[in-house]
């Protein structure tokens, strides 16, 4: 990705040459996944329209794309010029009407159903009949999802992982009325962005990362609260023992343990089955307020 070209994904029919490209692609949302996948779609050379409700909250982001656009060039992975281009193609707004030109739009805000609904039905208002819609949640069912859509045969699931412009990795997952070509068109974008994907084959709760990894976290929480050994211990023997870039512990305090336990909310009452039900120390350490490193403690202790 050099950051110095356009990007144009055809939207596939099935019914001949391509009606319409993916040129503009919209982010509702300009937090940590928000503002990463703006970063990796305008690196791409797609035009990108990033939403929020807060003015703050859009200036963050565009410091954060900044930053770590200048943290690449410094790297070498990326010239002045393409970092200068890229931060061009992202534009910033409060308002929705900026994605009526958008052919995709990407949900990006937090885990939580309700939010989700609430930004779907405000998009059917400015969204184009024909753009594709998305959504990065990580948990919550797509087919329940794109009900509460005016197009749930052009919803599917695209999430990323975190942090986004280092993570190789989009899980795509299919609602029950996705249609092929909404898929195979989002693969298509997920790929110019550089990303690998896999498929999802059900709708299942947590999909297939977060049905593997949530469980692993919250059972290294159970062995925290029952004393089964140090919360370093724990890391270490993980890391160490599985080969993996860090321990559960940290893990959950970099992906937030609000995140963490919402997760495994959605697994236990959409699974029903107890071995999903959420450690006590997760549940206490949330209701404290202490989500991991964004609000500086969490199982560890976090500097500004």
């Amino acid at each position: 990705m050099s950051g110095e070209r356009g990007a144009v994904v055809q939207l596939v029919t099935g019914r001949g040459p391509a009606v319409a490209e993916i040129a503009v692609v919209g982010v509702v949302g300009a937090g940590q996944m928000g503002n990463g996948i703006a970063h990796v779609a305008a690196l791409s050379g797609f035009e990108v329209r990033l939403n929020d409700v807060s003015e703050a909250a859009l200036d963050r982001a565009r410091a954060t794309i900044e930053a770590n656009l200048a943290r690449q060039v410094k790297k070498g992975a990326l010239s002045e010029q393409g970092a200068f281009a890229a931060m061009g193609r992202v534009h910033t707004s409060v308002d929705q009407a900026p994605l009526a030109d958008a052919q995709l739009v990407i949900e990006a805000a937090t885990e939580s159903r309700a939010t989700k609904l609430r930004i779907f039905e405000a998009l059917s208002r400015v969204m184009a009949a024909d753009a594709l819609l998305a959504s990065n949640t990580s948990s919550i069912s797509i087919t329940d999802l794109a009900a509460h859509t005016d197009r749930p045969e052009r919803f599917m699931g695209m999430h990323f992982m975190n942090p986004v412009p280092l993570m190789k990795l989009v899980e795509l997952i299919r609602g029950v009325q996705t249609s092929d070509e909404t898929c195979a068109t989002v693969t298509s974008v997920a790929q110019t962005m550089g990303k690998t994907t896999v498929l999802a084959a059900k709708d299942v709760p947590g999909f297939i990362v977060n049905r593997v990894l949530m469980p692993y976290i919250n059972e290294a929480a159970q062995a925290l609260y029952e004393g089964v050994a140090s919360r370093e211990d724990i890391d270490t023997g993980m890391k160490l023992g599985t080969n993996v870039p860090m321990g559960p512990l940290t893990l959950a305090d970099f992906i937030g343990l609000d995140t963490c336990l919402a997760i495994m909310d959605v697994l236990y009452h959409g699974f029903r089955d107890s071995k999903y039900r959420a450690s006590p120390l997760l549940v206490n350490l949330v209701a404290a307020g202490h989500l991991g490193k964004k609000s500086g403690r969490g199982f560890y202790t976090y500097s500004a």
